[in-house]
């Protein structure tokens, strides 16, 4: 069976800096619902459109393909005192704004102030992204209906 439109993919991968460099490389297969349901990259997803199984692909991937450009304008100072006592670098906060969601990194404390950063770790990166697929089946019904896959006993929401 080739990759279309609602469609369960299952494929192997590994996220490569622009140094090629591994990032990210998956252990398990990861799987998602073809045909824009915003499970994958969209260029990664175009790139396996009617590929089979052990078909591979390698796609470069600008920073707007990705995680986005860096936006120095989601980087702030905070006082410690303001933030929760266990804060440390390396740790995450979420803020929500008008129904939106920022998750805040911990890049920094010094001198009783904290470096939040809400840009994704890898925003601004070139990246490629390897995959090969290792299993393809149609999707159910509901899986379509509800926009991404379910687990091997079905999914209750």
């Amino acid at each position: 069976m080739n990759v279309f439109a609602n469609t369960v993919v299952s494929l192997v991968f590994k996220l490569l800096d622009d140094r090629n460099q591994v990032i990210e490389e998956a252990g398990e297969p990861v799987t998602y619902l073809h045909g824009g349901y915003s499970g994958i990259f969209p260029r990664v997803e175009a790139a396996l459109a009617h590929k089979k199984v052990g078909d591979s692909v390698s796609v470069s991937l600008e920073p707007g393909d990705a995680f986005g450009d860096y936006d120095p304008a989601l980087v702030r100072m905070e006082p410690v005192e303001s933030l929760p006592p266990d804060i440390a670098v390396g740790g995450f906060l979420v803020s929500e704004n008008n129904g939106e969601e920022t998750v805040w990194r911990v890049t920094d404390i010094a001198e009783g102030k904290a470096v939040l950063d809400g840009n994704h770790e890898l925003a601004g990166q070139r990246l490629r992204f390897d995959a090969t697929v290792v299993d393809v089946r149609p999707a159910t019904p509901e899986e379509v209906q509800h926009g991404h896959v379910h687990g091997a006993h079905g999914h209750h929401h």
